[in-house]
């Protein structure tokens, strides 16, 4: 969830490419599981989503999506027959926009693309097809498939932001655990998975559970599990006992104290209001 950088759902799978009707089933299950307050979604995707089944999926629960496209030879040629415009307002050396039904989809959807005059460059032979950023002999291409109806640089602007997504699957693989598989077992390895995804998330809920009264989701700064556990796990620290209670005792120069006692302030505060549990802060985030 890009703005708060939380774990909403998913599973452990093997490396085959899904099909359509799994990433279908895929989305539906991530929705599902989203409070009943959010009122607008808006998911960006890329090519591996390319497909019928999610953009029905996004549609068929209200989502406003734009996905990567996968090159084929009739995107190709509606590319090459589409009318072109200065793109002043991206990196592009082009822009347009177009209607377009790829083969086995239920109807048209918008599509925009950006284009790139070739600069002359040898490829190697191994080079791997990228699919956010394919060529011809021209021009390379970015084109998305989406129902949004924003300008053409702002939602390509809203796409890259999904790059940041990424620092945050390589925070769960490293920090987390995610990339280990501790067993031969299948089903045990579904179970870390979801442990992991578990601790990266309580590292989320920490960072919200600290964040000041006036803080909006442009100002949240997230901060990584690997640096919440120097500042507020692996502690020099003693363990005492006296006249039947236990307590713990942190060094006088400890460098978080003052953040460490809001924490411990803000837990004891917690409090149940019928069968839910009273906000601690009395602002929401938001927007």
């Amino acid at each position: 969830m890009a703005e708060t950088r939380e774990y909403v759902s998913g599973e452990l799978r093997n490396g085959d490419r899904p099909t359509g009707a799994e990433i279908a089933r895929h989305l539906k299950s991530v929705l599902a599981v989203l409070p009943p307050q959010i009122k607008t979604i808006q998911a960006r995707a890329d090519s591996g989503f390319y497909c019928c089944g999610a953009v029905e999926a996004y549609e068929s629960q209200g989502v406003q999506f734009i996905i990567s496209a996968q090159k084929t030879s009739r995107l190709v040629d509606e590319l090459k027959a589409a009318d072109w415009k200065r793109s002043p307002r991206t990196d592009a050396d082009g822009q347009c926009e177009f209607r377009y039904q790829p083969e086995g989809w239920g109807k048209a959807y918008r599509f925009i693309a950006l284009r790139y005059v070739k600069k002359p460059r040898p490829k190697a032979t191994d080079e791997p097809e990228q699919y956010q950023l394919f060529d011809t002999p021209e021009y390379s291409y970015r084109v998305f498939v989406t129902n949004m109806k924003d300008a053409i640089d702002l939602l390509v602007w809203f796409y890259s932001q999904r790059g940041g997504a990424e620092n945050l699957i390589k925070e769960a693989n490293n920090d987390a655990g995610l990339a280990a598989h501790p067993s031969g077992r299948w089903m045990t390895n579904c179970n870390h998975f979801q442990l992991a995804m578990l601790a990266y998330n309580l590292n989320c809920w920490l960072m919200l559970f600290n964040r000041e009264e006036e803080a909006k989701v442009e100002t949240l700064k997230h901060t990584t599990l690997a640096t919440a556990r120097l500042r507020f796990l692996f502690l020099a620290a003693k363990i005492w006992r006296h006249a039947g209670r236990v307590g713990v005792s942190y060094s006088d120069h400890y460098a978080e104290q003052g953040i460490f006692r809001r924490l411990m302030d803000r837990l004891r505060a917690i409090a149940t209001n019928g069968q839910r549990f009273a906000p601690v802060l009395a602002t929401a985030l938001r927007l």
